[in-house]
């Protein structure tokens, strides 16, 4: 099965509101692209793949490989074991860092337990933990703008513990203390809310008027893609649904972003077997998206769940398109390639399928 880009018809992304002021609208489903794997989260699920095809049998995971139920339930199918700590794996064993990132102190107790250290971390969130060590090195204060307790945060607070700083919201700049206000320096979770993201910085700027960026955006192409997309979109729905997990940060913040551009309503669901009847009451329109960790076959689902139900007719407003792909990590493209399981390419996009996870 191809993808649904290519099973529907694509409308140029200059999309306006001139179909839904006609009152063409009625049945019509908007779906969003780009939506669901980014380019970190497509190598990641890869990784995982390419390691069972190569190896065998169990391969250790620390965390989820991506932030998706699906995904992780797939891939314990095929022989992946996840858990929480490099701990829990057995001495000697193979373990695959997720795309997430890790802290120093997981790496080197990886080494320590002798693991077979395969790293899946999305480039884009490496480039967030090089910034740090960087900005450390050169005794700044670091402020994190991040949610605490996500792991991509803990990874890169574990670069320089004693010079970042997390800050969750704008309301939380007014409790940030630095040694030197002329010498602080802010970096972000990649998988942010662009526009929250830009307040929070707004308002360190007030206290810290000699703050200094990041050399290049932190919040990721795709996370920005998607949003922007939504945007697009939301204003012209009675209906915005974010296929996404719930500690999907990036899916969640699709849900935000919807309603803050106006969409009538805003759910977030796992699969379609969520969706409820009563969301869809009186609505004549339906905007569809996916998070960046979320496989294309959740979305074809929802677009079956909804067709039946007065919604038969995919436009796809596509709002730009990404063609940027990760090579897979060093370690494991060698020896895929001594193996013959490597492609010509290092890595290259799948195709969505039955399950992008078989």
């Amino acid at each position: 099965m191809s993808d649904l880009t290519d099973a529907f018809p694509a409308i140029d992304s200059t999309y306006s509101a001139s179909s839904k002021e006609s009152g063409n609208e009625t049945g019509h489903i908007y779906l969003a692209a780009p939506r669901g794997y980014c380019a970190g989260v497509d190598r990641a699920v890869d990784v995982v793949e390419k390691a069972l095809d190569l190896y065998g049998a169990p391969v250790y995971v620390r965390k989820e490989i991506v932030h998706n139920k699906y995904v992780v339930e797939s891939l314990t199918k095929r022989g992946a074991v996840f858990v929480q700590e490099t701990d829990e794996v057995p001495e000697g064993a193979r373990v695959v860092f997720s795309a997430h990132g890790v802290s120093p102190q997981v790496r080197d107790g990886a080494e320590g337990r002798r693991l077979a250290t395969i790293d899946a971390t999305c480039p884009l969130v490496t480039k967030v933990h090089r910034e740090a060590v960087r900005f450390a090195k050169e005794d700044y204060d670091i402020i994190l703008v991040g949610h605490q307790g996500h792991e991509e945060v803990e990874g890169t607070f574990g670069e320089a513990p004693s010079h970042i700083q997390v800050v969750g919201t704008p309301d939380e700049v007014a409790n940030v203390e630095v040694r030197d206000p002329d010498r602080v320096v802010w970096i972000s979770q990649t998988t942010l809310s662009v526009d929250e993201t830009r307040e929070t910085v707004d308002r360190l700027r007030q206290r810290f008027p000699n703050l200094i960026d990041p050399p290049s955006d932190d919040i990721c192409y795709a996370t920005q893609n998607r949003q922007v997309a939504v945007k697009t979109i939301a204003p012209k729905v009675d209906v915005m649904v974010v296929v996404g997990s719930a500690n999907s940060s990036n899916s969640v913040r699709l849900v935000e972003v919807a309603l803050e551009a106006g969409a009538g309503a805003a759910y977030r669901v796992d699969k379609a077997e969520e969706l409820q009847e009563a969301w869809f009451e009186g609505a004549k329109t339906v905007g569809l998206t996916s998070g960046a960790s979320v496989p294309e076959i959740l979305v074809r689902d929802v677009i079956e769940w909804l067709q039946p139900r007065g919604f038969p007719t995919v436009d796809v407003v596509r709002t730009e398109t990404e063609t940027i792909t990760f090579a897979l990590p060093r370690n494991l493209r060698t020896e895929l390639e001594a193996n013959g399981l490597v492609d010509a390419r290092p890595h290259a996009p799948r195709k969505a399928g039955p399950d992008h996870t078989s």
